[in-house]
């Protein structure tokens, strides 16, 4: 449900709900989620800072509805049964925070450009890649066909649930700790992409997000050549598998500059978080007396990096 609601219905039907009676919200939430499982022991109170005073509205925001169909097959249809009504809110509340945070932090840029940089940041692979990053899916509530078929790991799956977490927030606690979470695990991590795609002098793309492409077109532009991404280690069972990755650049005599590494459970992820980081030092410029190429001393694009000629794997 991560298509954005621009109905003017739908924004009145959100209103509506959010302003029922605190004591009622809680009850609702409480009769759809009567009959499920227990959660997980990984699905705490206390949600990466934020404490719920009603833990249901997080277990009911991590709850499939292939979980909600499994416990209770004859209530399949009963609204609150699963997390769709919170993609719906959260949908709603991330756009708004996102679009405030936006024209906060660039107020010279023009409608289309803000417009733009708000559909990727609310994209579903945009909130699909932070899910992953926050490993939301090992906390998901899901049917048994559907954990087996991988349902942790799909995209569609994360980006929702992540909406739906954020509307049990907005719902708990009103837009503070909403817009909070949303700044720290969205937005932030994004500044330096934003800032490349606002810096650039090609057409707008549209891929905040896309952290690989962006650093690629930043190194090219620094006349440095394409980064190559290494996987340096990989451990856990295969269905908790962890991988490190290192993302570099030649350093002009046969050997290699670390950019950055980072770990993730899948190698996309982690060469998408490891590009982060680069990306986000490079803008810093503290890679100028570093780097290879004379272009990158004007190309604002880290402190001295290691340097050297091992051989790993290299990924695409």
């Amino acid at each position: 449900m991560t298509t954005r609601h621009e109905n003017s219905g739908k924004t009145r039907e959100a209103t509506s709900f959010h302003a029922r009676s605190p004591a009622t919200v809680p009850g609702d939430v409480s009769r759809s989620a009567r009959g499920l499982s227990k959660p997980s022991d990984n699905v705490e109170k206390r949600f990466f800072g934020y404490r719920f005073k009603n833990p249901g509205l997080l277990t009911l925001a991590l709850t499939h509805s292939s979980l909600a169909y499994e416990s209770s097959p004859e209530r399949t249809h009963e609204p609150g049964s699963d997390n769709e009504q919170l993609e719906f809110i959260g949908d709603a509340v991330l756009g708004l925070v996102v679009a405030e945070a936006l024209f906060r932090r660039f107020p010279t840029s023009r409608e289309g450009t803000l417009t733009r940089l708000r559909a990727s940041l609310v994209s579903s692979r945009n909130l699909a890649q932070v899910a992953m990053r926050l490993e939301l899916g090992p906390m998901l509530r899901l049917g048994r066909g559907e954990e087996h078929s991988g349902g942790q790991k799909k995209p569609a799956l994360l980006a929702n649930a992540l909406e739906a977490v954020i509307a049990a927030m907005y719902l708990d606690g009103g837009l503070a700790p909403a817009r909070d979470f949303i700044n720290r695990q969205i937005i932030v991590p994004a500044e330096a992409d934003m800032i490349n795609v606002l810096q650039s002098t090609e057409p707008f793309s549209g891929a905040v997000g896309d952290y690989k492409s962006a650093l690629q077109e930043r190194l090219q532009a620094a006349g440095v050549g394409q980064p190559k991404y290494l996987l340096t280690d990989q451990s856990g069972p295969d269905h908790r598998k962890s991988f490190r990755i290192e993302v570099r650049v030649s350093d002009g005599t046969g050997g290699s500059i670390k950019l950055a590494e980072a770990e993730g459970t899948t190698k996309k992820q982690a060469q998408q978080e490891a590009a982060r980081r680069a990306l986000t030092t490079l803008l810093s410029g503290a890679l100028r007396d570093v780097l290879p190429s004379s272009k990158a001393h004007s190309a604002n694009l880290l402190p001295a990096l290691i340097v050297d000629s091992s051989a790993r794997e290299v990924l695409p």
